[in-house]
């Protein structure tokens, strides 16, 4: 399964995966027509402040199986088996709460939707552009990102990569 891969290490904390984020899920899709949108659009990866002047971005890792997805009263959260990832309906999220304490990576976060402009706030969390992929793009923080510490690609393959480098 293709993934966003995170190397916090690279981070400087610009935002710019943020904000592409949120263009992204925004009704229009570009940045200027987001800003004027009834339901401001809101990312669904976090930024937190690192040590030594650099930052930690934090998105979902789509657990198998997902603590999110099993405690979800009003099944508003699925897996995609086709894709590998969890997603969450806006029209079926009722708001409680119960993903994001039981989430272990503390990503899910709460706002108002396009998508679902009747429900006041749904749970937020990456979704992997499932849009852009099925145009055969990287997910829209991917390509924001110009120090390279999101990239898209297999995980086994990164972790395969990352102890390589480590042995040498």
């Amino acid at each position: 399964m293709k993934t966003v891969i995170v190397k916090p290490e690279r981070c400087v904390g610009c935002l710019q995966c943020r904000l592409a984020c949120a263009v992204e899920h925004s009704g229009t899709k570009t940045l200027l027509a987001a800003l004027a949108e009834a339901t401001r659009p809101q990312p669904r990866l976090r930024i937190y402040p690192g040590s030594r002047n650099l930052a930690f971005p934090n998105k979902c890792r789509h657990c198998d199986p997902a603590p999110c997805q099993e405690v979800c009263i009003a099944g508003a959260i699925r897996r995609d088996l086709a894709r590998g990832t969890v997603a969450i309906d806006p029209h079926r999220c009722i708001n409680c709460a119960m993903c994001a304490m039981a989430c272990p990576f503390g990503v899910l976060a709460y706002g108002p939707v396009h998508q679902a402009p009747e429900r006041p706030a749904v749970a937020l969390k990456c979704d992997q552009c499932p849009d852009r992929e099925r145009a055969g793009r990287v997910p829209a923080c991917v390509e924001a990102c110009k120090v390279g510490a999101l990239s898209y690609g297999d995980w086994e393959e990164a972790q395969e990569d990352k102890g390589l480098a480590v042995a040498r």
